[in-house]
């Protein structure tokens, strides 16, 4: 494989939400990498259906302190208050920067115009601005808009980021990448690096993510010996669509944000018995209540019903969701929509400050990939663009302050490769892929044990072994990357649950089923320096 040299002021690795508009709202002196494994844009932000969780100024019965309140109650005593503050206060200031983009939230049909709000579970107010159901959508492509015009930054599509890079002071000062089009590897140093990479929800068998969804960001800070928090604390959604040619498909909390109710195929509702806000609990409570029946019963799937509501209300609400469940032949304002709780946030990831700093000089995280202190050991729906948008726009305001003269970057080793040969075939990759993720499922999912975790923990390190020999033997792939980041991730999650010996948030073990209180701490895992 051929190097190339390439040296930026700033690295920012990923392009949804966090990694588009820090990069354009960095200042215009600093020249900006964007590294991006697929297509600019692409990930699980343009995904996102529900929307931005923001006090709106107009509604005089919600405030910041109730925002603030049902964020610390779904965070289960794991939220840090400052964080909280901080984001909920600056979530006007970032709803205003949309607008001024022009990002489209949904308008009310009367004279004055104004934007619709919904309400999701653990919500106390309507308070989500959004975009129909595609409110991802809407955001990513004003962001595009607006970084494609920046003449600072070059974007490298089809970049998959190998590792980062430290000096001799443990300063990170670049990254390797392989460019996957032509298969060479490009050292590119930066005075800083940004890790916007996303979620892991590919660790899991069953997920809302999309396949890029695999970590890379948490599992290359761990490598580097960056700080990791709360890796156990993973969300299931509640309800991903049933169905064989889905794959991966949400189903937004918002349809039970507007009066969705779940069901048995005989029609019995159950989630008054988990909950009293039956529908609308905090997600945790739902999928964990959906999961019980499923098992309870038997069932492949239980039931969303929304009919209620009314063709002409479902189709201009839900549009999006209408549109693809029809495509699958069910039509949502007549028949029930089949649904199964699936992997979709992780609450942990590389821990950070106020600043979107990490424990490691030059390398700073936002969005899902870290972790801030905002979602404590559960998140409250719709506050994960909140979070990325907040951060995203803090850290960018901290760059110019954070310059290094990448000339003076000294002692770099090349990426030396001499010894690997090219891989005949890629059946291990595949198969270690499969089994890592059905071990994870089947051990370490919605319920968890301590003997479950145990020999997840065991599987997983006869992978990591086959896979590392593998590695240190072929040739770099995407593919190969991406398992090796997801091994390290699953690692984590499984360390990281059978740390705590009490049930938290999303995190439940039937072996110790209640909250300890001496137990309201962080779970934070690091690799010491060399």
């Amino acid at each position: 494989m051929s190097e190339t040299f390439l040296k930026f002021d700033v690295v920012v690795i990923g392009s949804g939400v966090a990694g588009l508009n820090l990069s354009r709202l960095a200042d215009k002196n600093l020249s900006i990498a964007l590294v991006t494994k697929t297509f600019l844009g692409d990930g699980a932000s343009v995904l996102a259906q529900g929307g931005i969780a923001t006090v709106s100024l107009m509604n005089s019965r919600d405030s910041f302190a109730s925002h603030i309140e049902d964020t610390e109650i779904s965070g289960c005593g794991l939220c840090n208050h400052n964080i909280v503050e901080f984001c909920v206060k600056s979530g006007p200031e970032v709803i205003q920067d949309l607008l001024d983009i022009g990002v489209d939230f949904t308008r009310s049909e009367t004279p004055e115009k104004n934007y619709k709000l919904t309400k999701e579970g653990g919500h106390s107010h309507r308070r989500i601005y959004y975009s129909e159901d595609t409110t991802g959508r809407a955001i990513i492509d004003r962001l595009l808009l607006e970084v494609r015009d920046l003449r600072n930054v070059a974007v490298f599509e089809h970049h998959t980021v190998i590792n980062l890079i430290k000096d001799n002071t443990n300063r990170i000062v670049g990254v390797y990448v392989l460019d996957t089009e032509t298969m060479a590897i490009k050292t590119v140093l930066a005075g800083s690096v940004v890790i916007a990479t996303g979620g892991a929800g590919k660790a899991y068998l069953y997920t809302s993510n999309p396949d890029t969804a695999t970590g890379d960001g948490i599992a290359m800070a761990y490598r580097a010996g960056a700080e990791i928090a709360n890796m156990e604390f993973f969300q299931f959604h509640p309800t991903c669509l049933y169905h064989p040619e889905a794959k991966n498909f949400l189903i937004s909390e918002t349809v039970r944000g507007e009066g969705g109710i779940l069901r048995h195929k005989n029609g019995n509702r159950f989630m008054k018995k988990y909950h009293d806000s039956g529908e609308l609990a905090p997600r945790d409570i739902v999928a964990r209540a959906i999961d019980t029946e499923m098992k309870r019963t038997g069932a492949d799937c239980l039931y969303l019903d929304i009919t209620h509501k009314g063709k002409p209300f479902i189709k201009k609400r839900f549009p999006n969701i209408y549109n693809k469940c029809m495509e699958l032949g069910i039509d949502i304002s007549t028949d029930w929509i089949p649904v199964v709780p699936a992997a979709h946030y992780s609450c942990g990831g590389i821990r950070v400050d106020i600043d979107g700093k990490t424990s490691l000089k030059g390398l700073f995280a936002c969005g899902e990939c870290s972790s801030t202190g905002l979602h404590g050991a559960n998140r409250l729906a719709s506050n994960s663009l909140l979070e990325a948008l907040v951060f995203s726009r803090r850290i960018a305001s901290q760059l110019k302050n954070e310059v290094v003269d990448v000339g003076m970057i000294r002692d770099i080793p090349q990426w030396e490769a001499s010894w690997v040969k090219p891989a005949e075939e890629t059946i291990l990759v595949h198969h270690n892929w499969d089994e890592l993720r059905r071990v994870m499922w089947n051990n370490v999912g919605i319920v968890r044990r301590m003997n479950r975790l145990q020999n997840a923990l065991k599987r997983i390190d006869m992978i990591k072994n086959e896979t590392e020999s593998y590695y240190w033997k072929h040739d770099v792939s995407k593919d190969l990357i991406e398992l090796r980041n997801i091994i390290t991730v699953a690692e984590l999650i499984v360390f990281s649950a059978m740390s705590r010996k009490e049930s938290r948030g999303l995190h439940y073990n039937s072996d110790f089923p209640n909250i300890n209180d001496k137990l309201a701490t962080d779970t934070v895992i690091f690799l010491p320096h060399d």
